[in-house]
């Protein structure tokens, strides 16, 4: 097996040295010697040429990218594990413009392949929380004040604004955090979310006094720090407050408008996808984290499905 103990790109491209070794390294991590047809698992399988197997049992043939991220692509897995290392290891990601010129494809390949791996980042976005658990949302989009005046939004009393996509997350405080895309800010759509990751033993839950939290108290040990009172940490508890999960939206926010400058409503859960992954694996090793997603990789996603 590989020693995939590197720390650079350098020595990412030296361990990966040709696309048989690439395509080598991934049947064994799936399959670890004993291939097995993603078709029919009881199969016998026969080994053909250029790295292809057939499943007797339904006759169909594969190879070690079927059923991956990877499949039917044209682009060398040299590449694909490049953009990899480079989309897993830096700190606010990578654009697609960018990701072009470092691997050597063009705008619109490197797109369509950056869309495919932030669809496997999901595997971080489904953690079950319970300690101290801080709750709060944030809005992506464009600033009122910087529109030309005809393109201004009038906005209504509330939290929810028609030019700008909520997100709602859960942040475990010294640990994982999940986060959402949804319709509103209303209680019908986040306190689903919080009773579906949030455990109710041993939990604190954090927010600030949004109605949308209201009645969590009849579940929760809730605890409310009221922003519309300017109070932001609480004046007995110290440790009442949202300033974490706040921290964590302003890091979201740098990377979307410094490196993505805009995204749609259709897109963005893959790209809070990506931060989460990178947050959450915080204090993991660059290739830990790029071995980690390698080996989750089986998500397929379609071109068509992207831009429809």
């Amino acid at each position: 097996m590989i020693n995939t103990n590197f720390k650079s790109v350098l020595e990412l491209i030296r361990t990966f040295s040709s696309e048989q070794v690439c395509i080598d390294y991934l049947e064994q991590m799936r399959w670890g010697g004993i291939v097995e047809s993603p078709f029919d698992p009881e199969s016998k399988i026969y080994k053909c040429s250029n790295n292809r197997y057939r499943c007797k049992n339904t006759g169909k043939y594969f190879n070690v990218k079927t059923g991956t991220m990877f499949e039917n692509t044209k682009i060398s897995l040299q590449k694909w594990f490049l953009a990899i290392w480079l989309l897993t290891s830096g700190k606010k990601g990578i654009s697609s413009v960018q990701l072009a010129k470092d691997i050597g494809v063009t705008q619109k390949t490197a797109w369509f392949l950056s869309h495919r791996i932030r669809e496997c980042f999901g595997i971080e976005n489904s953690h079950e929380l319970e300690g101290d658990i801080e709750c709060d949302e944030t809005f992506i989009g464009g600033k009122n004040k910087n529109r030309h005046s005809r393109k201004k939004v009038k906005y209504s009393e509330g939290r929810n604004f028609p030019d700008k996509v909520p997100v709602m997350g859960m942040l475990q405080r010294g640990g994982k955090m999940n986060a959402f895309v949804i319709e509103s800010t209303a209680k019908s759509n986040i306190q689903p979310l919080i009773r579906r990751y949030v455990n109710r033993e041993n939990t604190r839950l954090i927010s600030d006094e949004w109605s949308g939290y209201n009645g969590l108290n009849r579940a929760y040990y809730h605890v409310v720090v009221d922003h519309s009172k300017k109070e932001y940490v609480n004046a007995k508890d110290k440790t009442i407050h949202t300033n974490s999960i706040e921290g964590c939206w302003k890091i979201l926010k740098n990377s979307i408008y410094g490196i993505y400058n805009s995204v749609s409503r259709k897109h963005l859960q893959r790209y809070v996808n990506e931060f989460l992954y990178r947050f959450n694996l915080r204090s993991t090793p660059d290739h830990t984290k790029f071995v980690y997603l390698l080996r989750k990789s089986k998500v397929r996603t379609k071109y068509k499905s992207l831009i429809l």
